[in-house]
């Protein structure tokens, strides 16, 4: 009796030091996070970014491939796309940074960090070596959208561009990557907590909440606007028609390759540069799938989005409509082709495998805490030279991709050697 009390006392006196230690620790990680953020610059001077800041080639440079002669028009180099969370934006990501790698533009990149100190609102001083009146042409890390201080970075010419996904299904996604994060969450009994937060959110949700964001109305929160409005409030309204003057395509998750080949026609870009693998998709056994009484639950608690959705969900239509539904239907046809083409070149088995079947370890993607549910790629041994450089670019997860584009992330390592040796 007495050893098996003893070995009960070592086990709750192990568990003491463990709680201890992810107390410090994690002080710690949010000392350093606050520390690192930069302060606003109200004194910044005013200089005027220039109209364009378009990439011009060099005396002798070929422009072939850019588009010019082939489309006869000229390929957008200027672009803001507006990263918003749980929207497969890391694979759009990726297409813009081989962009912007294959014709040497400038990127305004955060520093220390892959996004620009979200949740806070974005100010120009969170970009890394930003000066006024300097030239960027791709601005595309996560950020909680400020309209005013983006105009004041990139050229007058940029294209904005966005992405959204069903209200219901983010939320989904959002509650499983992010729920761990939000500490209202804890309380939650059960095996399904999202089912049982659904049945009754304001016994749980708490608007002043840490990290509260991530659970109601994400879309509208990422926007820069207030996720906790009445949906009925006329400052709804007055947001979306906000967000529809400034943003040029409003691209939809569910249907992903018709939205990039009018990303294509906006842009004025070859095929070639959309060609993507899909980066960050979770393993479909850990998703949750919603019945129709849980759909309904969570559309009517994410109802500024749900507006929002139906607003760009209609304009994206019509967009549709004026493009040519046949002539649609023929380019995504030939991007499914040639991306199922580089799938063959590019991966081994020609699909995504889990976390833990990924054999080079620099190709691992983020993982939520606790768990390792994202799914990567390997890379096959024997690519043949002239496509070894793209396939591992198009299967190289964004944080990798962000250090090979010379940004010091040494914040979010910092934060992932904690939660390696927390265990989360």
């Amino acid at each position: 009796m007495v050893g098996k009390q003893g070995k009960q006392g070592k086990q709750w006196r192990s568990v003491c030091k463990g709680l201890v230690l992810g107390t410090l620790l994690t002080s710690c990680m949010i000392l350093l996070y606050c520390l690192s953020s930069p302060e606003v610059q109200f004194s910044l001077p005013e200089i005027p970014v220039p109209y364009s800041c378009a990439h011009q080639p060099s005396p002798g440079h070929s422009t072939t491939g850019l588009g010019k002669e082939k489309h006869g028009c000229t390929p957008k180099m200027d672009i803001m796309f507006m990263k918003t969370h749980k929207t497969a934006s890391s694979t759009i990501l990726n297409i813009l940074f081989r962009f912007g790698e294959k014709h040497r533009l400038k990127f305004a990149f955060p520093s220390s960090r892959n996004d620009f100190f979200y949740p806070s609102l974005f100010y120009r001083s969170q970009v890394k070596d930003y000066g006024p009146g300097m030239c960027f042409n791709i601005m595309c890390n996560h950020m909680r959208f400020n309209e005013a201080e983006v105009a004041k970075v990139l050229p007058a010419d940029t294209v904005y561009i966005t992405i959204l996904r069903d209200p219901a299904e983010l939320f989904e996604s959002s509650f499983h990557y992010f729920g761990r994060l939000v500490p209202f969450t804890w309380k939650i009994s059960g095996d399904d907590k999202m089912e049982e937060f659904l049945s009754n959110p304001q016994l749980y949700y708490d608007p002043e909440g840490f990290n509260s964001f991530y659970l109601k109305n994400l879309l509208f929160f990422d926007f820069g606007q207030d996720n906790n409005l009445s949906s009925d409030d006329p400052k709804v309204e007055e947001g979306i028609r906000a967000i529809s003057r400034r943003f040029h395509l409003v691209m939809l998750v569910e249907h992903f390759e018709e939205s990039l080949i009018l990303l294509k026609d906006a842009l004025c870009w070859d095929m070639e540069d959309l060609l993507f693998f899909k980066l960050n998709a979770r393993n479909g056994s850990t998703v949750s799938k919603l019945t129709p009484k849980l759909r309904a639950k969570a559309l009517q608690w994410n109802a500024i989005d749900w507006k929002l959705y139906q607003h760009f969900n209609a304009t994206f239509w019509k967009k549709v409509e004026a493009y040519g539904r046949e002539r649609m239907a023929a380019n995504v046809a030939e991007l499914r082709r040639r991306n199922a083409e580089m799938a063959n070149i590019c991966i081994e088995g020609g699909h995504a495998v889990d976390a833990g079947s990924i054999h080079d370890t620099s190709m691992q993607p983020w993982q939520p805490i606790g768990e390792k549910t994202i799914m990567g790629y390997n890379l096959k041994n024997n690519v043949d030279k002239a496509h070894q450089k793209q396939c591992r670019k198009m299967l190289t997860p964004e944080l990798q991709y962000l250090t090979d584009l010379g940004v010091n992330l040494w914040i979010t390592r910092l934060w992932g050697h904690v939660r390696d040796i927390l265990h989360w």
